[in-house]
């Protein structure tokens, strides 16, 4: 990928351009931040102007992800008791090239799996060890990108720490992941961290300009919306972004609000859990996010901050305003604790079901706390 394909992010540019002018390269990155704000291009970027600085004619293999020293990890869900990237490569590889701003839930419901759990396996860092054992095709670097490395399970990040502490000859790692929390500190301590900014609201206008017709695309309320994301405008842009979402949660709020003085209601809010229950745990984690965005903007909108409100639920019967009087300072602690601590149960492998059973009716009786 070109640096000039990059939306924004000059600074961060400049400042791995520099260190291979320095002939300062690291053995090891880890580029964090929302995929929309463009960790991928920038670790394809940095991998390009590296194998292009030692031999100039790599150009268009290193752009169609052809390059023969140029190699990917990324989560897939198990089949036939074996969890490698290898096999999806190809489709990976035209899920970049289509938009290299793409989420891992993107990557997901791509391959049509969105019910299934996505990881990097051991056998799929012990099948990427494997090939930096052999020497460079091409004579000079070797170019490891783990996209989403915070998805690795426990044994494949230890796998992989061995690797980062002896790593061969020439060898550089670059890993992508949202945060550093799903990340063992002690693959921390041995990586570069770039710490990836949101995509400032200029440079995303910058950039819609030139590649959209956008007369009648309301822009600046998109943008707003994106919060420096560009994958998220796209999906505002097309009308896709958490459709099943909202329609989840003015299931729940209208459930809670009825709960109080129909109990028989509890029985629908158990459904609604079991609904949820069914999904991968990474979407059931994007759900959680969600529901906490919409918390907090509901809160802004209830004490008078509504420039803030990016946005809003805005379906044909839910009444955004009146929803976000009952948001407030009484009770947004104790849900977004509630939320917090649903997500934690989930990454340690609780039953779902008990877990959002659970959680939909603690909701149901702070959203009704005066």
């Amino acid at each position: 990928m070109d640096w000039e394909k990059i939306i924004g992010q000059k600074a961060l540019q400049k400042q791995l351009i520099d260190s291979i002018d320095a002939n300062r390269v690291g053995h090891a990155y880890l580029f964090t931040g929302n995929e929309g704000y463009g960790a991928l291009p920038l670790a394809l970027a940095f991998a390009k102007e590296i194998f292009l600085r030692e031999n100039p004619d790599a150009a268009s293999k290193i752009e169609h992800l052809n390059h023969v020293d140029l190699h990917f990890s990324f989560p897939v869900f198990t089949e036939n008791r074996k969890s490698v990237s290898s096999k999806w490569f190809a489709t990976f590889r035209e899920m970049i090239l289509e938009n290299p701003y793409f989420s891992l839930d993107d990557w997901m419901n791509y391959l049509d799996s969105a019910n299934k759990q996505f990881f990097i396996s051991t056998a799929e860092i012990e099948e990427q060890i494997e090939h930096f054992t052999l020497k460079s095709f091409e004579g000079g670097s070797k170019i490891l990108i783990v996209w989403r490395a915070d998805k690795m399970n426990v044994a494949a990040a230890n796998k992989l720490l061995k690797f980062l502490e002896e790593p061969p000859e020439k060898t550089i790692i670059l890993m992508t992941a949202n945060s550093v929390q799903d990340l063992l500190p002690t693959i921390l301590s041995r990586v570069q961290i770039v710490e990836i900014p949101r995509i400032t609201d200029k440079d995303l206008m910058e950039k819609i300009s030139t590649d959209f017709q956008t007369p009648s695309l309301p822009v600046p309320e998109l943008i707003a919306k994106a919060q420096g994301d560009y994958n998220l405008f796209l999906k505002l842009k097309n009308g896709t972004e958490n459709e099943d979402f909202e329609a989840l949660f003015i299931q729940w709020v209208r459930e809670a609000f009825q709960v109080r003085k129909r109990p028989e209601k509890l029985k629908n809010i158990i459904l609604w859990a079991r609904n949820i229950a069914g999904w991968n745990r990474e979407k059931q984690k994007s759900f959680l996010a969600y529901c906490a965005e919409m918390f907090r903007l509901a809160m802004m909108q209830n004490y008078g901050q509504s420039d803030l409100v990016y946005k809003k639920i805005e379906s044909t019967g839910f009444q955004w305003e009146t929803f976000s009087t009952f948001i407030h300072g009484a009770n947004i602690e104790d849900i977004i604790t509630q939320l917090s601590e649903t997500d934690y149960h989930l990454e340690r492998n609780g039953n779902p079901k008990i877990i959002w059973t659970d959680m939909g009716i603690k909701l149901s009786r702070y959203i009704h706390k005066k």
